[in-house]
């Protein structure tokens, strides 16, 4: 048959369907279309998962080489002070200040950033004139 004649047959099986089967087909088309859709999200989603683990796994390894390297770097420091003439104690208390220091300004720069948040003043804000919409308070003015 040739492809014509194989697209008039289709056009005409389709004028000698009913309304509602055409739209239960398309409804049944829909229904399928979703449902690989949501299937190939999730194939993506798990692909994407198992990079992320991998990333992480990395990032920890990092985390923990970097923070032996701290530890060993302040060891170092600690025993230069010790040989340039300071006292142990107060050599491994100059690198223990050093890093209290640095807490302490971190904190501060913390917390400084934590008190600028605002919550969510846009969302709230919509909320409530959609509750008062839909309780007819007032009409829509978006």
């Amino acid at each position: 048959m040739s492809e014509s004649q194989s697209e008039g047959r289709e056009e005409f099986d389709a004028a000698e369907r009913s309304l509602g089967e055409l739209v239960s087909e398309a409804g049944g088309n829909i229904s399928r279309l979703v449902r690989l859709e949501l299937e190939l999200a999730k194939l993506e989603l798990a692909r994407d998962a198992r990079q992320v683990a991998r990333g992480s796994v990395m990032f920890v390894g990092a985390a923990v080489l970097a923070h032996m390297v701290l530890i060993l770097g302040s060891v170092t420091v600690g025993l230069l002070l010790w040989a340039l003439g300071l006292a142990p104690w107060i050599a491994f208390l100059i690198v223990t200040g050093f890093y209290l220091l640095l807490a302490v300004v971190l904190l501060l720069i913390g917390k400084r950033q934590l008190s600028r948040l605002q919550g969510l003043p846009l969302t709230s804000s919509t909320m409530s004139r959609t509750a008062a919409v839909l309780r007819r308070e007032h009409p829509a003015e978006f």
